[in-house]
């Protein structure tokens, strides 16, 4: 168990230095969702080294083993975490909601970190989701550079504590779990929206930048 939080607070530190808030249920019905290339790809965090690489669950075939939606639908992503050693760190999926003139993601484990290998060697992002929640984050931009913002349960805990009718919650062992409905989330996350108490500060991911082959300027120096 020590190992599981310190894993849990190192991820943490590598994703905005901050503790998600957790929910039971999700931010979207199937009317939410949308669908935007643009955020196909894969994005580096140089803060920290972490890489986001976004792919379709509809490309995946049926036999994947470690994406399997339940229904596979056609506005799912599949979002991995790695490092810069290359190594995965995490497996998720991901929906992106469009709620009035704002958006939002959706992140849902495809996995549970000891399912199924052992959480010491293998998705430790996953760490987050030893039972299976919704996180949210807000989108601030996704061209030319990727601009969110997460949820941190040590500000949602001032809010709460200024107004506890702000949304439905646990207590979970001192882990804050919302256990709100779709409907009432929607409405939540509209009002606080562009409040740090709910949405932190913002991170910016940049694409990560491909080689083209036939582009002369990318010879290796050491050749000839």
């Amino acid at each position: 168990m020590k190992t599981k939080k310190l894993l849990f607070y190192l991820l943490a530190t590598l994703l905005a230095g901050c503790i998600p808030v957790m929910s039971l249920h999700p931010l979207y019905t199937d009317k939410d969702l949308i669908f935007e290339e643009k955020l196909l790809g894969t994005w580096v965090d140089d803060s920290n080294d972490t890489t986001w690489e976004f792919q379709l669950v509809a490309n995946e075939p049926d036999n994947a083993s470690e994406f399997k939606h339940p229904d596979k639908p056609e506005k799912a992503y599949k979002l991995i975490f790695s490092n810069n050693d290359g190594k995965t760190k995490g497996l998720f999926f991901t929906h992106l909601v469009k709620l009035e003139n704002k958006f939002f993601m959706d992140v849902f484990p495809s996995q549970l970190p000891y399912m199924p290998r052992d959480p010491n060697e293998g998705w430790i992002y996953n760490m987050y989701f030893l039972v299976p929640v919704h996180t949210f984050i807000k989108i601030d931009s996704i061209e030319p550079q990727l601009k969110m913002r997460f949820t941190d349960d040590d500000e949602m805990e001032k809010l709460l504590k200024e107004d506890p009718n702000a949304v439905k919650y646990e207590l979970v062992n001192d882990r804050l779990i919302l256990t709100a409905s779709t409907k009432e989330l929607q409405a939540f996350v509209l009002k606080y929206a562009d409040d740090s108490r709910v949405f932190t500060d913002e991170i910016v991911l940049n694409r990560k930048k491909t080689q083209d082959p036939n582009d002369p300027n990318n010879t290796d120096p050491n050749e000839g």
